[in-house]
């Protein structure tokens, strides 16, 4: 089966697949045209099943699910929901299901959800049916460590699952932080030692940070890289306090943007897209003009890599879920989309870059599939 690009859109998912050679793509779709898509995720563990995180316009809040590769789509029967309120206890609703991640390999079928107002859910039926997390969803802390919002929402998001372990988790918050659980989601403790905070009245306060993406390394899981909205870290396990490697980027261009994507087997690679977030945060790319930046030595030195991208006027920026990594051997392909509504490629390392589909809604995510 040839690999898949799934793109979430502010009106839709499409889907873009290529030649073997990687030289042409064919995009199909839409589907749920009209209907907000955060996040779509194909189940590594069994490509038959593929997720959609969603918002629709009659259903609200929700996700679906094929069993096909994306044939033919099924709502959940139960849906992220925050239990019951108490009486006389403030209810939450699901506003946003905005990420989804796949369970450890050894639980076949179990999936993670993160929402907005900041939640945790799981499920262990492929995603038919999910249940709130109620260690951190109700966590006796829960309410000062994510007390406000970002002009998005309340985000939770960036759910790692340890492959040496199903218990060991990680997610983060926007705003709130990184929080880590070492029990399944049962207890969880602030991990932002050392983030920066510009925002807050304490810039060394334990939570409330901005923590815009969190990835941890599939073959060394002890390496975590953060793009965060007050710069770029590194965190190597068993240490608790992050580096900010983004001191090494360009002052002119700054530490600040949505994603950071990690190449799959060489733990000192990642890439990251910048944009302009200065003064009154337009969430552009700095000077109209898109670049990549890649580190290969875990963020001592960074290089900039624009060769195909616009040159001027391009005023776009690329959202935490809208950029990633295959697993080719060999000639990594990397991809990214952009709120302007195109697909961009490269084949070597993001040196190079070249728009594979034009005209499409505002990109929300971009995941990959073999």
């Amino acid at each position: 089966m040839a690999s898949t690009l799934w793109i979430g859109t502010r009106k839709g998912a499409f889907m873009l697949r290529p030649d073997e050679r990687r030289r042409s793509w064919k995009l199909s779709g839409p589907q749920f045209l009209g209907h907000i898509i955060h996040h779509i995720v194909q189940d590594p563990r069994d490509p038959r099943t593929v997720l959609i995180a969603a918002k629709t316009g009659h259903l609200g809040p929700t996700v679906f699910r094929s069993a096909d590769r994306g044939r033919t789509w099924r709502e959940a029967t139960q849906p992220p929901a925050f239990r019951r309120a108490a009486d006389g206890e403030a209810p939450r609703a699901v506003q946003k299901v905005f990420w989804l991640t796949p369970g450890h390999a050894s639980e076949t079928g179990t999936w993670y959800a993160g929402s907005s107002p900041a939640g945790l859910f799981r499920s262990e039926d492929g995603g038919q049916r999910w249940e709130p997390v109620a260690g951190f969803n109700d966590h006796p802390m829960r309410a000062k460590w994510v007390g406000f919002g970002t002009p998005d929402g309340e985000l939770l998001h960036s759910i790692n699952v340890d492959p040496r372990d199903p218990k060991h988790l990680y997610l983060a918050i926007s705003s709130g932080g990184v929080f880590e659980s070492l029990d399944g989601g049962r207890d969880w403790t602030p991990l932002n030692e050392g983030c920066a905070a510009d925002f807050l009245p304490d810039p060394e306060a334990p939570f409330g940070h901005d923590p815009h993406c969190l990835a941890m390394h599939p073959l060394a899981p002890d390496r975590l890289y953060q793009q965060n909205h007050c710069g770029i870290y590194r965190l190597d396990r068993p240490a608790r306090r992050w580096v900010r490697i983004g001191r090494a980027m360009p002052k002119r261009i700054g530490d600040i943007g949505f994603p950071i994507v990690l190449h799959p087997t060489d733990p000192d690679t990642a890439w990251v897209l910048p944009m302009d977030g200065q003064t009154v945060w337009p969430r552009t790319s700095i000077d109209g003009r898109p670049a990549v930046f890649r580190t290969a030595d875990g963020g001592k030195r960074w290089r900039r890599f624009d060769a195909g991208l616009p040159t001027s006027q391009a005023w776009l920026t690329v959202l935490r879920q809208a950029m990633c990594a295959d697993d080719r051997i060999g000639r990594l392909g990397l991809y990214f989309g952009t709120t302007g509504g195109e697909v961009w490629a490269s084949t070597n390392d993001g040196e190079a870059w070249r728009c594979i589909a034009r005209h499409l809604p505002e990109i929300y995510s971009v995941t990959h599939a073999s």
